[in-house]
């Protein structure tokens, strides 16, 4: 994930909640919130908050605790701002300063084929026709179109702060380059404080031990 996000964004990963991360307390107030639930949801909620806290050090910010709040997302404290990702084997957390950066999203995805009615639903007639000229061109050396659920989940991460809405799939068109690089147009455009209104927004994927990740960021105006 390091390799994905830009210069000033601090990345922190687990693999299987066995490293630092997994390790971490949570907040009483978080720990309020997986009260009684089973034991997995518990070690990736706690595991992907760990991730979370190891990056605001490593941006020498200030521990605290990370609540859900409007649809859900992490609140983030005051002078950052991040994304966390969970998957089967798979934890993530990035941190950025709010001086540097607008919002950032990040996503991991299990590297396998979406159900038909999931890619249906997922992703657009003209971005199945793409993907059908990629596995032509390059194989299928990932789950292409899986790929394009994992950019479009990463997109509305920074697009959900930023506009207190919801973004649906057709709203965000996904163009992929086998580089490791994506473009996305979106149909409603972002408007970042103080800044012009952004209708394209780029990034960052790569394919590693089974997995999809994702990555977009959006720079402070």
């Amino acid at each position: 994930m390091a390799r994905l996000v830009p210069h000033g964004v601090a990345a922190v990963e687990d693999f299987g909640d066995t490293g630092p991360a997994a390790r971490m307390v949570l907040h009483p107030a978080e720990a309020r919130l997986v009260d009684g639930v089973v034991a997995e949801r518990r070690r990736e909620f706690t595991t992907v908050r760990g991730c979370a806290r190891l990056a605001m050090a490593e941006l020498g910010l200030p521990s605290a605790p990370l609540l859900p709040g409007r649809r859900g997302a992490p609140v983030w404290p005051a002078g950052c701002v991040g994304s966390m990702t969970h998957c089967p084997g798979y934890r993530a957390a990035v941190v950025g300063r709010s001086s540097g950066f607008a919002a950032i999203g990040i996503d991991a995805e299990v590297d396998i084929p979406l159900p038909v009615a999931v890619a249906a639903r997922a992703l657009s007639a003209d971005e199945r026709a793409r993907l059908e000229v990629l596995r032509l061109r390059q194989g299928a050396p990932v789950a292409w179109d899986r790929l394009v659920f994992s950019v479009k989940e990463a997109v509305y991460k920074v697009w959900s702060p930023l506009t207190g809405r919801w973004l649906d799939y057709g709203d965000a068109d996904v163009r992929l380059s086998p580089d490791g690089t994506f473009t996305v147009r979106l149909s409603v455009p972002i408007p970042p404080a103080g800044g012009a209104r952004l209708d394209k927004v780029t990034g960052r994927w790569a394919a590693s031990r089974g997995l999809l990740l994702a990555a977009v960021s959006v720079p402070a105006r």
